[in-house]
């Protein structure tokens, strides 16, 4: 079982460590829009105990966690994208081993991409349905759009996981990532948020076990 901890910007998070006490990789998650909880601390049990790595989980409404839905897009807009790149890196100091990875979905699927600006400190990302383009509720002056990390993020590797019938992402934006270097994975039918959460409407079981299994792989090379 993991902890709960503050990182040094600030921001909470958890921290589940490889129970070997030796882990082969850390790995930054950013959840989706409805932040850190108990969904993603068990996510990161499992990826620890099963995988031997450090994972730890960034929340991303720090100050914010009990807003309600209907605010946090909101919110949103008055993020900044130096805060998040901060937030990722101390994520990636609290993990304590090498290399680091980034994982992420919905909102936090662009903020995994964008966290990749910082070449110097992840080798590679996962993001499920991340936002390539910052979606127009969440438009605001510290927002930038994450294909523009992606163009910049030097040898570091991405994996996109989408569905095909997204209104988030839809097909151009599919495009204009893999055409910028990274990997696409395109499930067919699939909608917005099918992965991560099984209590949730949308939820694809099959497509979502294939895609963790690929995740984890591309992950753990």
């Amino acid at each position: 079982m993991g902890r709960s901890l503050m990182l040094t910007t600030g921001t909470p998070a958890y921290l589940a460590d490889a129970p070997s006490g030796s882990a082969t990789r850390g790995l930054v998650v950013w959840p989706d829009i409805f932040g850190l909880r108990t969904l993603f601390t068990e996510h990161a049990d499992r990826l620890s105990a099963e995988r031997g790595w450090n994972v730890c989980v960034v929340e991303p409404y720090p100050g914010d966690e009990d807003l309600p839905i209907e605010d946090r897009h909101a919110r949103a807009a008055l993020f900044d994208d130096r805060d998040k790149l901060a937030d990722a890196v101390a994520a990636a100091d609290a993990c304590g081993a090498q290399p680091v990875g980034l994982l992420g979905f919905c909102m936090g699927g662009m903020y995994a991409m964008k966290s990749l600006a910082a070449i110097d400190r992840f080798d590679r990302a996962v993001a499920f349905y991340g936002m390539v383009r910052v979606p127009e509720a969440w438009h605001g002056a510290g927002q930038g759009d994450a294909i523009d990390a992606v163009r910049a993020c030097g040898d570091a590797e991405l994996l996109c996981i989408f569905g095909t019938d997204d209104a988030w992402c839809p097909d151009e934006h599919m495009d204009e990532v893999e055409a910028a270097g990274a990997t696409v994975l395109r499930y067919p039918g699939a909608g917005h948020g099918w992965a991560q959460d099984p209590d949730r409407d949308g939820y694809r079981a099959g497509d979502a076990a294939d895609a963790w299994a690929r995740a984890e792989a591309f992950l753990g090379r």
